[in-house]
């Protein structure tokens, strides 16, 4: 019964994310380049949780990895590839600090009162090997999406706005799936095949969810960039 929930909380999740990034696009693109990077770091956070979806194993992150390269080609599509590329640095940057802020929070020991340490070392001590993977990872796919988003745009401009964003997000994230899996997860979870098939498959139901929010930034975006 709990696992048939999963499902639906997947389902809330992806809108839920979504939801965040047309916020952000209407606050400005600081705001969505902020969001990116959060959504970077709590990918590299959850990922380590496995969890059963439609019956299959899959991690907890999914729909953040599809979430952090949507919230990019947004940026594209309305700020620009200069802006895109800047973003990448930034979340580079985030991920790095971040890195290096639960490595030396792991390094305080902890006084005898303390009973929350433990936890967080299952939680952070995986960090520097995923987080290495991630960056690494990170600017292969950012950097192929934003080529072939870029492709895209200048032979279609503006038309096609949700099939584009399908097209990009296929390729980076089969790319980011396979590398990600072997990097950071080979020898952590139970089945390698498995996470990068059911992975793959649950980023692009998650890539599919995001149709009606494409839509919706059309709406929104004009007015930022006018």
């Amino acid at each position: 019964m709990l696992n048939s929930m999963n499902e639906l909380i997947f389902l809330l999740h992806a809108s839920a994310l979504s939801l965040f990034l047309l916020i952000a696009l209407r606050m400005g693109k600081e705001a969505l380049i902020a969001l990116i990077s959060l959504y970077g770091i709590l990918a590299n956070l959850f990922v380590t949780k496995q969890i059963t979806l439609f019956g299959l194993g899959a991690t907890a992150s999914d729909a953040f990895a599809v979430a952090a390269i949507l919230g990019l080609n947004l940026l594209q599509e309305y700020f620009g590839t200069a802006i895109s590329k800047k973003a990448i640095w930034i979340c580079f940057m985030s991920l790095v600090a971040y890195t290096a802020a639960t490595q030396l929070h792991l390094a305080y020991m902890p006084s005898s009162f303390d009973i929350t340490h433990g936890h967080f070392c299952a939680l952070l001590e995986v960090m520097p090997r995923i987080t290495f993977a991630s960056i690494f990872t990170f600017f292969i796919v950012q950097q192929i999406d934003r080529w072939l988003y870029g492709i895209l745009q200048n032979k279609f401009g503006t038309r096609y706005f949700v099939l584009r964003n399908y097209a990009s997000l296929a390729f980076s994230q089969l790319i980011d799936t396979i590398l990600f899996s072997f990097l950071g997860l080979f020898g952590v979870v139970e089945n390698i095949a498995s996470i990068i098939l059911v992975s793959y498959m649950i980023k692009m139901l998650a890539t599919f969810l995001t149709t009606p929010w494409l839509i919706l930034s059309k709406y929104i975006a004009p007015r930022l960039t006018k």
